[in-house]
Order: structure tokens, then sequence, then C-alpha cells
């Protein structure tokens, strides 16, 4: 105002329309409950249209609406609680003197910008034409906001790395590591969805060539530097999913490894079995072929018959070990 800057709180709007009626330029942020109902009621008591409103309400995470007069934008303010990422709308309205922003309660942001804002409108020179000083100061909020999104990759990385440490461990089941990367992956697909969308946003505000917005190509580039930050995030996303790519490789290989290995012990087994089948199968047959009675085999002759039987097992057993050995059968290691 012609007074100097001002800053406060309140529970309803209407506790600044006046300050807002007598200032150069403004910023109102508002915390809602249910933003699809409430910010009708807003925008109303500040002039705003019910088509820009409507406009911006889509199913997309972002959006751009320029009605000469008035515009507004959509961008993503995303919040990640574990592995749970969500896209949560932050819109910014722009008429006259006023910057309009509104989000839930469950979202987080303008924190930091909210404690020295009135510091940041000073050094904002008086002189310049209003639709300067509008896209400085919403420039400003669009950079804080992506701000607050870039914090939220540093905990999809702290839960990168603990998954990391899972899969370090070879005795991790499968049956839980397969999940978590799973959920791993899908946290990061849909935070690259909201970078994208809040770039699109940025380039339809740096090319749009709105009637709020400024000519200055000197204050543009700020829209550029907001552009080049989050494509710097994109690519850094990027690179954490290819990481998970080659950690689902290393998990398929765990799981192939596990596979063979059991394989090996079950033709470790399948090896000693046709031993032991061998040993039983040829004492068996000798012992049917002697129980004919063209052998007319006699009470006397039950030693020799027991030598027979058991000398015919331990070369059965020798011939058959050997032989597997020799043929390469035998697994060297079960492991």
């Amino acid at each position: 105002t012609e007074e100097g800057y001002r800053q406060g709180c309140a529970e309803s709007p209407d506790g600044f329309m006046e300050d807002i009626s007598n200032a150069k330029i403004a910023w109102l942020d508002c915390i809602v409950n249910e933003i699809n109902k409430d910010i009708y009621l807003i925008a109303e008591k500040f002039g705003f249209s019910k088509n820009l409103i409507c406009a911006l309400l889509t199913d997309y995470p972002s959006a751009y609406a320029d009605f000469d007069t008035e515009m507004g934008l959509k961008v993503p303010a995303i919040m990640v609680t574990g592995l749970e990422v969500t896209l949560n709308p932050a819109i910014i309205l722009i008429r006259g003197n006023i910057i309009l922003t509104i989000h839930g309660s469950n979202v987080v942001r303008f924190l930091r910008f909210r404690r020295y804002a009135d510091v940041y409108l000073r050094k904002i020179p008086r002189k310049n034409p209003l639709n300067d000083k509008l896209t400085l100061l919403m420039a400003r909020l669009l950079d804080e906001n992506n701000s607050s999104n870039f914090d939220h990759l540093r905990e999809i990385e702290q839960q990168g790395d603990t998954i990391s440490k899972w899969m370090m461990d070879p005795k991790t089941p499968r049956s839980t590591l397969g999940p978590e990367i799973y959920k791993m992956k899908h946290a990061l697909i849909t935070y690259l969805n909201g970078l994208w969308a809040t770039l699109d946003v940025i380039s339809s505000l740096r090319y749009g060539d709105a009637e709020l917005i400024s000519d200055d190509e000197k204050i543009l580039r700020r829209i550029d530097l907001l552009s080049n930050d989050v494509n710097r995030q994109i690519g850094l996303s990027e690179h954490m999913s290819e990481v998970l790519a080659s950690g689902l490789e290393v998990l398929q290989s765990m799981y192939n490894n596990q596979l063979q290995v059991l394989n090996n012990r079950m033709a470790f087994a399948i090896t000693y079995l046709t031993i032991l089948g061998t040993a039983v199968l040829v004492p068996n047959t000798i012992a049917t072929v002697m129980s004919n009675t063209a052998f007319n085999m006699k009470p006397d002759d039950a030693g020799g018959y027991l030598a027979l039987i058991i000398g015919s097992t331990v070369i059965a057993i020798v011939i058959a070990y050997v032989g597997i050995i020799r043929m390469g059968w035998m697994p060297k290691n079960v492991d």
C-alpha cells in the first residue's frame, strides 16, 4: 500500500478485503478443507470468474488458463508418505493487483515464503509496471512450490537406500523385496508425472504471451530458470529409475541363482537315489534268479548265497558310483 507493507493471517479472506483494495500488489494464501468446493466461494469474493475455475479443475495434475483480464495455474503439490506419493492441486489465481494461492489443508506449501514475503515484496521496484511485479511474485511462488516438491525426492532416495541394503542381504526373501521395489518404482513414476505436469505449466506460462505476464526478457528468464530446475530434477528421478531397473535385474539374477541351487540339490539327490536303486536292483535280480528251482538251492548253500548277495551289492554300488562320476552327472557343488 502507500503506507507500506503489511502481513497477517485471518480465519476468512474477508479480513483482507480492504487492505487488498488499497494495495499496489497483494498475495493471499488460502488453506481450505475441500479445494474443489471451497475454491468457488473464495474466487467469487475476489472477482474471479466461474469459467476460470472450471478450466483449472480438470483431472490432469496441472492446468493453465488465460482469460486476458484474469488467469489461473494449477500445479501439482507433491506429498510423500513412506513410498506413497500423492499429487495434490495447488491453484494460483491472478487478477488485477492480487495473486491468490489456494491449496488443501493436507498440503504444506509456501511456509518458508510466508516468513519473508514482506521482505521479498520490498525488493520489487515500485516503479516497475504491475505485470512485472505480478510476474516476479508468481515466479517466486512457483519456485517455492518446486523447492517443496524437490525436497520429497530426498525422502524417496532414503527409501531407496533402505531397499538397497535389503538387496545386499542374500537372505532377504524375494516375496518381501519384490513388492518393495515395485512400490519404489511406482513412487518414482508418480513423482515424475508431477514434475512433467509442472513443466507443462511453466512452458505455457513462458510462451503463452498472457496479458498479465511481463514482456521483459530479463524477468522472463527467471521462468526459464524454473524450467531448468524442473528438468534437472527430472534427470535425477530418471537416473533413480534406471538404478531401480538394474536392481530388478539383480533380483531376477538372485531368483535364478536360487532356482539353480535348488536344481543342483535335486540332481544331487537323484544321483544318490540312482546309486541306491542300483544297489537294490542288482541283488534283487540275483535273488530272484537264484530262487528258481533250476538252481536247487539247499540250506547248506546259505553262506555262499549271502556272500553272493552282499558282494553283488557292493560291486553294483561301486560300478554305479564310478560310472556316474566319470560321466560327470554328479554335481561338484550343491550350491
